[in-house]
């Protein structure tokens, strides 16, 4: 145990002090937590085997997912924030359509270069995995977006759309991967599981809405009997916990599988639960500055599980390289083409592709499912070595877009020690 205390306290200083580096350069701070795990990584001070240094092991990193898992449900139940009903009927229209069509559109133009790699070349990639890594391509993070977003201070019509094109992109890039893999599957075993492709991803969406729902209006009923502002932060803390355990549960009723997206669920108590409490956006404040730790460790153990032996596998890098051209021009081309369509603001058109160019977990987690394919090894290492890419590249541009749209105000980067010194009488 004490290594691992000693482990995230390095973690979390030596995040911070390379993001003192990272703004230097102007980078955003998520940038510098990433690039402190790959440092802290087996690969580099991990190899060293000094207890408390770095991780020694993929095994050691593994060990904290319980920590990842939380960070993620707390950033998903912070979006839930943005589903407000004054904000969707501004412009939730817009975003469900932007969110379908973009995710649909880089699924389409992934499959098609990479069924055509396939066809040339079957020998480097089969057509399940082809397929597969179609549908992993829709998937955009939202910690990382999420993060810049609140570092900057970005306000404006780009970053409330941008916000709820993630929440809303998670659904359906589960809905197009679990269809593209039980389809994969299916060409591997030659039977097609109707069950696998189409009835479970949608009971598994319909049961995260329906938990999350349940979770959001408990929460509100709960937090009702406490008028402290720290015993009800402490509340919403506890069923956002809950919330992530539950979340991890899985089942069975006869021969269909049952689960629930973690990203979905908190996010579903979250907008539950900010459309029927009065006093919410206050709550959702005191939490945010709450779980900053939390959210550092998130990103530097992100850094730490980035696997650099990929980099030494040139099948890995060429198909890594077509699935990262084809994703990035699938994600800005299906966003301009789709803002065009709903009438977007020439800023928001000509910006938000380029921010949901970053993915993290929701990918490696469909990835880690993917490795049941009988050539799932090179499936698993193409989404690291682009996750690898896009984590470090993808706040960046993200900041760059909302930076060129307008949007983040040039008090984001004062310091908060000069900001907030009282004023002289």
């Amino acid at each position: 145990m004490e290594t691992y205390l000693i482990l995230l306290a390095v973690c979390l200083i030596g995040g911070l002090m390379l993001s003192r580096i990272t703004k230097l350069i102007n980078l955003p701070a998520v940038t510098a937590y990433l690039v402190a795990g790959l440092i802290l990584g087996p690969f580099l001070l991990g190899a060293l085997n000094v207890p408390g240094l770095g991780f020694n092991s993929m095994e050691q990193v593994e060990g904290l997912k319980i920590i990842t898992q939380t960070a993620l449900g707390f950033i998903a139940f912070t979006i839930g924030n943005e589903f407000r009903l004054s904000q969707l009927k501004a412009t939730g229209g817009k975003a469900i359509f932007i969110g379908i069509a973009q995710a649909v559109l880089t699924t389409a133009l992934v499959d098609i270069v990479l069924i055509a790699l396939h066809l040339f070349f079957p020998h480097i990639l089969s057509l399940p995995a082809a397929i597969t890594l179609g549908a992993i391509a829709s998937a955009t993070a939202p910690a990382a977006t999420l993060m810049v977003v609140r570092q900057y201070k970005a306000d404006g019509p780009l970053t409330r759309l941008l916000l709820l094109v993630v929440a809303i992109d998670d659904a359906v890039g589960l809905l197009l991967f679990s269809a593209s893999f039980g389809i994969a599957t299916a060409l591997s075993a030659g039977h097609v599981s109707v069950l696998a492709v189409v009835a479970e991803p949608i009971i598994e969406i319909v049961l995260s809405l329906a938990l999350g729902s349940l979770m959001g209006l408990a929460l509100h009923l709960v937090e009702q009997f406490f008028h402290s502002r720290s015993k009800r932060m402490a509340v919403s803390v506890a069923f956002v916990l809950l919330t992530v355990g539950l979340s991890s549960i899985k089942f069975q009723i006869g021969p269909v599988h049952c689960g629930f997206s973690l990203l979905l669920v908190c996010m579903m108590t979250g907008t539950i639960f900010c459309n029927i409490c009065s006093t919410s956006e206050e709550l959702m404040g005191r939490i945010d500055g709450w779980t900053m730790p939390l959210n550092i460790l998130f990103f530097v153990i992100s850094g730490a599980e980035l696997d650099l032996q990929v980099l030494a596998q040139p099948m890995t890098l060429i198909v890594g390289a077509l699935y990262i051209l084809s994703r990035s021009a699938g994600k800005y081309f299906g966003a301009e083409a789709s803002c065009k369509l709903t009438k977007c603001s020439h800023n928001i058109t000509a910006n938000l592709g380029i921010t949901l160019l970053p993915q993290a977990g929701v990918a490696l987690g469909m990835a880690a499912t993917a490795s049941t394919l009988a050539d799932g090894a090179i499936v698993r290492n193409v989404v690291l070595f682009s996750v690898l890419v896009y984590e470090l590249v993808g706040p960046a541009l993200t900041k760059m877009a909302l930076t060129r749209a307008g949007e983040i105000d040039p008090e984001g980067r004062t310091s908060a020690r000069t900001h907030n010194k009282p004023k002289q009488a």
